[in-house]
């Protein structure tokens, strides 16, 4: 790994992904410095207790925020309570000159090109000569943000996309830009596997990169097939789920989890800079996303989604699933497939996905037009994403919690 040592490392922005980033390298021993953008204005709480923009109380109240949500989120970002203390808060305006000090820079802020140049030319004022720095983007092109920066810059940046939680997926997308040096990568490659505790895969710099180009492209496709199909968010979670090796939140509550809005951007770039994709028109959104974008139904960050945490009459929690049609949220339906009652007594995945990629009914149906066209789309990526069609399984497995069924 040459004679880079990482000690300090600035993570710049503290949303869901930065204060969890931030909490992975606190759990490995590193130095955190976690900043992100100083409020405009005041709370009314602020104002009541006489604080002023310029405090730092302020200041910090949006990095200090996301940090204290995320330490008391579960699953719980950190390996033990304490770990906390190696994370450092602050803001951009007082605090950027600070990354000075850092062996490794990772920018998190919105996925917003501009927005994202305009931070690395304030970084480019104080980063030393050598240092890494690296991007999270979700599927931005990393030639993109790199524009008009320094050549030692150039030659230490790419991308380092973690998967959401970072503590438990383990996926890490390492993605070069067009002058990255090999030496960096390498670098990258190595640590990210035997520091971070990582599955490591080198991509190219294609939109979305690999598992978020296959694993959007698959819910988008699946938006538009439940529509087609008139399914609703409680049958397509029971049908992938557990049931076909993926993750308990199967779809709908995995977009709750990870944020539609992360996702509409990852598709609404894709459609973008794919032109000639042959199922481009996959990627647009469907009418009720983009309802639900408008009305910011994004998830648990913003309380409500997919499904809507409420009390009851009675006073009891209860989950409610949102009505796909007329975007009313309403109780739970119980779902039932007659090809899913068949599987219940298969254990081996494969043997039971023969099972119900054959059946009759509804689900059936499907399986059979959801994994055609997912196997279809991945094949036609070839060498475009990656040369290695392994990759792929990897990426899909380590990132978005997909078993292999061999």
């Amino acid at each position: 790994m040459g004679k880079r040592l990482i000690r300090q490392v600035a993570v710049l922005g503290s949303g869901v992904m930065g204060s969890r980033i931030a909490c992975q390298f606190a759990n490995i021993g590193a130095e955190v410095l976690l900043l992100d953008i100083a409020p405009k204005e005041l709370t009314p709480e602020e104002q009541a207790k006489g604080l002023a923009l310029e405090s730092t109380a302020v200041k910090n109240r949006i990095v200090n925020a996301s940090l204290q949500i995320a330490i008391k989120s579960n699953p719980n970002p950190l390996y033990h309570k304490s770990f906390a203390s190696r994370i450092k808060t602050g803001n951009f305006t007082d605090n950027l000159k600070d990354i000075s000090a850092a062996d490794w820079i990772i920018e998190v802020v919105v996925e917003n090109l501009e927005i994202k140049k305009s931070l690395f030319t304030e970084v480019e004022k104080y980063r030393k000569s050598g240092t890494l720095i690296t991007s999270n983007t979700s599927g931005i092109p990393i030639r993109m943000m790199c524009e008009g920066r320094s050549d030692d810059f150039k030659k230490n940046f790419c991308g380092t996309h973690f998967f959401n939680p970072p503590r438990y997926l383990p996926l890490l997308e390492i993605i070069p830009g067009p002058e990255t040096d090999k030496t960096v990568l390498d670098f990258l490659m190595e640590y990210g596997s035997v520091y971070l505790g990582k599955r490591t895969i080198l991509c190219k710099d294609t939109p979305a990169f690999i598992a978020n180009r296959i694993g959007v492209f698959g819910i988008m496709a699946l938006f538009h097939l439940v529509d087609e199909m008139g399914l609703t968010v409680e049958q397509v979670d029971k049908l992938t789920g557990p049931v076909i090796g993926r993750p308990k939140s199967a779809t709908f509550r995995t977009c709750d989890v990870v944020g539609l809005d992360t996702l509409i951007h990852v598709a609404n770039d894709a459609y973008v800079n794919l032109p000639d994709d042959s199922q481009r028109e996959k990627f647009k959104l469907p009418p009720y996303i983009t309802m639900m974008a408008v009305k910011k139904w994004y998830g648990d960050k913003t309380k409500q989604g997919f499904y809507k945490k409420t009390k009851n009459e009675k006073g009891k929690t209860e989950i409610l699933a949102l009505n796909l049609k007329t975007l009313d949220y309403q109780h739970q339906q119980k779902t039932k497939f007659a090809t899913l009652e068949q599987t219940k007594t298969i254990d081996d995945l494969a043997t039971r996905l023969k099972v119900l990629i054959a059946g009759k009914d509804v689900a059936g149906e499907f399986y059979r037009k959801s994994f055609y066209g997912l196997f279809q789309y991945v094949s036609e990526r070839i060498p475009e994403i990656t040369d290695q069609l392994y990759k792929i399984d990897y990426a899909m497995k380590a990132g978005f919690g997909w078993k292999w069924a061999v």
